[in-house]
């Protein structure tokens, strides 16, 4: 079974975050919530407070397949800041192993050097910062081990592309069908 840890930090943007871990773990992914915010409870861009399953520093990275680094731009700041999700995220790209990033996120990617030679896509005020990618304005975009959203209106197809990637197309397609979501 695969395995995912989404990070949320102060100022996240909700639904990117929410959508995620609601479509893996429908689809049976093992898919923790952890925060960078040295306690569990993590308020949103718009006053939602969650409680994550953990702090960043209690994900097991070593049996963890996908890092999700949802948008907002104060979540973003947040999430960049953590050194140790950071150099996580370095060694999960250049490992192969999956990234996926939304909204204003996908500029830690640009930052990091992560997107050049790559198709991408985020927050369009944030699209200066990917660093040396091809920017596409879809809602998500898949290369290789990276995958990109534009923002809350596609989380969806962004959590979708996550999916496929993780089981594949028909997986995917199945996932839609059943939460009623058409293209």
């Amino acid at each position: 079974m695969s395995k995912a840890a989404v990070f949320f930090g102060t100022g996240f943007e909700e639904i990117e975050a929410l959508a995620v871990v609601d479509i893996l773990r429908r689809a049976g992914v093992e898919t923790a919530m952890a925060s960078v915010m040295d306690q569990r409870h993590v308020e949103g861009a718009h006053n939602i407070m969650v409680e994550t399953d953990m702090l960043d520093r209690e994900v097991d990275f070593d049996q963890t397949d996908l890092i999700v680094l949802p948008g907002g731009a104060a979540g973003t700041k947040h999430l960049e800041a953590c050194e140790l999700l950071m150099a996580q995220v370095d060694a999960f790209a250049g490992q192969g192993k999956l990234v996926a990033a939304i909204c204003a996120a996908p500029s830690i990617l640009g930052h990091r050097g992560i997107l050049r030679g790559r198709k991408a896509c985020s927050y369009p005020s944030f699209e200066s910062h990917l660093d040396g990618a091809e920017v596409l304005q879809q809602p998500a975009v898949i290369d290789g081990n990276i995958i990109t959203g534009r923002g809350m209106g596609a989380a969806i197809p962004f959590s979708l592309a996550i999916l496929e990637k993780l089981q594949g197309k028909e997986a995917a397609r199945q996932m839609a069908e059943t939460i009623i979501y058409q293209e």
